[in-house]
């Protein structure tokens, strides 16, 4: 114990008496890094988070690469998702506030409203306080636009279209990461690096544990973390699962498990279920229509049919919760929408997750392209088959694509919306307990705020001999609750030098609370702050001084504690 406080007394000095040392040596040295492809911080996965980690970790001094391993940069903030899941948006401070910022000055300017008058948007969150300058809800375009700008405003080395050869692309020395490797054979350097991405790549290729799917509730004393029914209301009709109806012989629907898969409260390797977030009007000028896929396939849809033929659309739920539509059109400025799935059958392909966190790349662009087909597919069919009824045809009939968004894709948001993958395991697991306030993290380094969600893993065959749901969650939470510093360092002993602060450790059932891009964005800059705090003191990751790095993140505006402390409004 003695032998360990000496050395977080000496790291606090190292940071201290060091620190000035290491940001004002060799400027010259700092630039030929650049060019050699070594940097003091290399950010992997161009996602919000991973572009706030890029800016935070070049304002505090440091040459920064950000890796994408596609074109664009803003994962599922600029993919599609712009109606913004933030909880209570007094928890986001920082460079995440910076940004929300950024989208509210961008549409106090008239020349931002090209297909509408401007006006105020309505919020989807708790009130704000009079003049908050923030604003919640964005274009993809804009937001991808405003991402760019803070990358480049930062002198961040932007790199696009290079993935990580994950075989054996990542080269380590004992418990450092000394460079990774790309498909392409460029290699880049780094003392600290951070993986960013949805799926945990480089953190799974760094040999760090990991999970993927849903612990068994026993592994954390948990409740509603295995499988388990969908919460009430799940009142679905009784829907025949079969292909020919009332024959189990002729086999089941596509998409439809036998059974449970095993007892209530078991692990799997179930995931929740991905889509992607279409942006859609009803403008004739910007509107582009989905056309039938040419490999349609009816039977995909059969659930959908024999759910309305069931009576489901006239169930209180459907009608009173889900406000009697299939799809969720969530308004964006200039006639846009957010499109996210809604209710039973719905944009969630539900099932069609579980093989991509692990999947090989080129499986993973066969499961994005069966997501992109699904919801073609249920837009077209919602919109032109026979046996939806007129009603629901007239509904969806006017909307179509935005033609402004997406442009060099078809108009197809380049980002699936990956809900979870894999999920580190580190020293500090965050788990139900925590996002309900029956445990405290006594190092936090950001907040949750937002309920714990979880969309459906799978169907299956009830007992009783229908379809239904399983795995789908929405519980409250009493109050926001800290993210701790070692949930986005690995296990001490695994890798010194590696944060990873989207694929944090957690739970399947908390990790629906934290997976909220906001969230990311300030797991994200808390990240690059230890980075930077680390090679300052020349120390690893799990030796920063948490008082020095919680100094720190209040000193950039980050909110750590609920109530906030320390926090002041940007503006």
């Amino acid at each position: 114990m003695m032998k360990y406080v000496n050395t977080l007394i000496l790291n606090m000095m190292l940071v201290a008496a060091l620190g000035m040392a290491v940001n004002a040596q060799n400027t010259q040295y700092r630039k030929s890094q650049g060019k050699k492809g070594t940097y003091d911080i290399v950010v992997y996965g161009g996602t919000s988070g991973g572009v706030i980690a890029a800016v935070q970790a070049a304002r505090m001094g440091k040459t920064v690469a950000l890796i994408e391993p596609g074109a664009h940069f803003g994962g599922l903030t600029s993919g599609g998702l712009g109606w913004v899941d933030v909880g209570n948006p007094k928890t986001i401070g920082g460079l995440a506030r910076e940004y929300f910022h950024r989208v509210w000055k961008h549409y106090q300017d008239d020349a931002a409203w090209k297909w509408e008058k401007k006006h105020d948007m309505p919020g989807q969150h708790e009130p704000l306080e009079p003049g908050d300058q923030t604003m919640w809800i964005v274009e993809p375009s804009v937001a991808e636009r405003l991402f760019d700008q803070m990358v480049t405003e930062a002198n961040v080395t932007v790199v696009r279209n290079e993935r990580l050869n994950r075989r054996n692309g990542v080269i380590k020395e004992g418990q450092k990461i000394t460079r990774i490797v790309m498909e392409s054979g460029r290699i880049f350097k780094a003392r600290i690096f951070i993986d960013a991405t949805y799926e945990g790549d480089l953190m799974a290729a760094s040999g760090v544990s990991y999970f993927v799917g849903r612990e068994p509730n026993s592994l954390y004393n948990e409740t509603i973390n295995g499988i388990g029914p969908m919460p009430p209301p799940n009142n679905l009709p009784d829907i025949d699962p079969y292909q020919i109806k009332g024959d189990p012989k002729s086999g089941l629907l596509p998409r439809i498990h036998p059974d449970w898969g095993g007892k209530i409260g078991d692990g799997d390797r179930g995931v929740q279920t991905y889509n992607y977030r279409m942006c859609m009007t009803q403008n004739p000028a910007n509107r582009v229509f989905v056309e039938k896929p040419a490999d349609y396939d009816e039977k995909q849809y059969e659930i959908l049919f024999r759910f309305i033929e069931a009576g489901g659309m006239e169930s209180d739920f459907f009608n009173k919760s889900l406000k009697g539509s299939f799809i969720t059109l969530s308004l964006l400025p200039n006639g846009k929408t957010d499109t996210n799935n809604s209710g039973y059958i719905s944009t969630d392909y539900i099932g069609m997750s579980w093989d991509y966190p692990e999947a090989d790349y080129a499986t993973r662009a066969r499961i994005d392209k069966e997501h992109e087909q699904w919801q073609r597919g249920l837009i077209w069919t919602l919109q032109h088959h026979p046996r939806i009824p007129e009603k629901v045809r007239q509904t969806y009939a006017p909307w179509g694509l935005a033609k402004d968004e997406f442009t060099d894709n078809g108009n197809w948001p380049f980002q699936l919306y990956i809900r979870e993958a894999r999920r580190m395991i580190s020293d500090y697991v965050i788990t139900e307990h925590t996002a309900l306030g029956k445990a405290f993290a006594p190092d936090p380094v950001g907040l949750g705020s937002y309920h714990m969600d979880s969309h459906a893993v799978k169907y299956f065959v009830s007992p009783a001999g229908f379809l239904t749901r399983d795995g789908g969650m929405f519980v409250h939470i009493p109050a926001p609750y800290g993210i701790s510093y070692r949930a986005i360092i690995p296990k001490r002993g695994e890798c010194e030098n590696l944060l990873v602060p989207v694929c944090a450790s957690a739970t399947h059932a908390a990790y629906g609370s934290m997976r909220m891009e906001p969230v990311f964005m300030v797991l994200g800059q808390s990240a690059a702050t230890a980075a930077s705090l680390a090679i300052d003191g020349n120390i690893a990751l799990h030796d920063v001084p948490y008082s020095a790095l919680k100094k720190s993140l209040l000193a950039d505006r980050q909110i750590v504690n609920w109530p906030p402390e320390g926090f002041q409004k940007d503006h």
